[in-house]
């Protein structure tokens, strides 16, 4: 790993740890200890997907033009901006305008930061590195949260202060470390052959990146979109899950990622890209099941809660085998110079399923629990059913990378017999 991908995965830790200073205490800071209500609350949890699908179009084209690390700069400045104002906020207007650059920032962070990656890697070291990215992200979230949890008190409204605080710092930190960074210079959109101006266009022109996005809608509508809301729903409604015992469940996920992310690493890698994704639908439609039986089962509160736990952390083994996955893929596909349009489309695609996944699977988790289930289990069985039909449209290499080392190392002479021995 070179100094430029260190210190990128470096920024990825600080991001993700400001982030979980604050996230997961939004709501209760802007609803009852600034006492706006939870109306604002809900609102501002809007705002931040709304900036983000305002922003992340603009931010494709940008990244293609000028340069992952100066939107990259732009963004976290943008970020810590919003998160010191928040931190200072007590009115309505002003925690919704904090709250758009904050989540304006945090979107174009996301494809940023991608696009060094794919700048900073090869084709053989890009699953790895996306692998770790994940794994770190999902450490500094934990980390974060665990921390801003034994700081804030809902009596003191300057405890959430210094949280955004901190969380502002960490995005000013970040662009200390980003400036040091020096990436190989890709190729823009000028440079690119063939493709002034048609970025967008050409990408609505891949069959494959279509339905790449597509697939992708669907593994974030069905999982991250309901984490924190349908399914914590049902599982409070159907199963009487406590709050402390969805908070196991919560922390049996990151720790699925992070004890499971490199065990998985080496078997992803020299399977079919579209076989993974496919396997990732079976395994959460198992989770769903699982879920099913923590609500529906009639089993006792014990077995109820393990079931609802074993949920989350199957949830968790799922992500670990995206995760070196799905953003080499959106690489691989994009053509020379594009890959900011690309990750930013894709970005965009994971936005729309956050913002629409709550909405939708909020009522029905609370309520419709056996619908709830059931249509969530055929949104996972749809994974598979859409992975096989990507893996049509991608080419062998697209599809399964590690095909390119192999002829590379058998075309090179001696090693082709350990290759052979290998496959047999």
């Amino acid at each position: 790993m070179g100094a430029a991908m260190r210190r990128i995965h470096v920024g990825n830790a600080l991001s993700a740890f400001g982030l979980g200073f604050t996230v997961p205490y939004l709501y209760v800071y802007v609803a009852q200890v600034r006492g706006l209500g939870s109306v604002t609350a809900g609102l501002v949890l809007a705002v931040f997907a709304v900036a983000a699908l305002i922003v992340l179009p603009f931010a494709g084209r940008a990244i293609v033009r000028r340069g992952p690390l100066p939107v990259l700069l732009v963004a976290l400045v943008t970020a810590a901006l919003g998160a010191l104002c928040l931190g200072l906020s007590a009115s309505a207007a002003t925690v919704l305008l904090s709250a758009a650059a904050l989540g304006a920032g945090q979107a174009v962070m996301q494809p940023a930061l991608a696009t060094m990656i794919v700048d900073c890697s090869t084709a053989e070291t890009r699953s790895r590195a996306f692998a770790m990215q994940f794994f770190l992200q999902n450490l500094g979230l934990g980390v974060g949260g665990l921390i801003g949890g034994h700081l804030v008190d809902t009596t003191s409204a300057s405890s959430f202060t210094l949280l955004f605080a901190i969380e502002a710092a960490m995005f000013l930190l970040l662009v200390a470390v980003m400036v040091t960074v020096r990436t190989p210079r890709s190729p823009r959109m000028e440079e690119a052959p063939g493709q002034s101006g048609g970025g967008w266009k050409q990408l609505l022109g891949n069959r494959a990146m279509v339905q790449l996005c597509v697939l992708g809608f669907v593994l974030f509508f069905a999982c991250y979109g309901q984490f924190e809301s349908g399914l914590s729903a049902y599982g409070v409604e159907a199963a009487g899950i406590t709050t402390s015992a969805l908070g196991t469940a919560l922390a049996a996920n990151t720790l699925m990622i992070v004890v499971a992310q490199f065990a998985v690493l080496r078997f992803v890698e020299r399977r079919k890209r579209s076989r993974v994704i496919a396997a990732v639908g079976l395994i959460w439609a198992v989770a769903w099941a699982v879920a099913g039986y923590a609500g529906l089962g009639h089993g006792s509160q014990t077995m109820a809660t393990a079931a609802f736990i074993s949920t989350y952390a199957l949830f968790g083994l799922g992500e670990a085998m995206l995760s070196p996955t799905l953003a080499p893929l959106v690489a691989d596909l994009a053509p020379t110079g594009l890959a900011g349009q690309y990750n930013s489309a894709f970005a965009l695609v994971k936005q729309l399923a956050l913002a629409i996944g709550p909405a939708v699977g909020g009522p029905l988790g609370a309520s419709l629990h056996a619908p709830y289930i059931v249509a969530f289990l055929l949104f996972s069985l749809g994974i598979t059913v859409l992975a096989v039909r990507l893996g049509r449209e991608l080419t062998d290499v697209q599809n399964q990378p590690s095909l390119a080392r192999s002829r590379v190392v058998t075309q090179g002479g001696a090693p082709a017999d350990a290759v052979a021995a290998a496959e047999a």
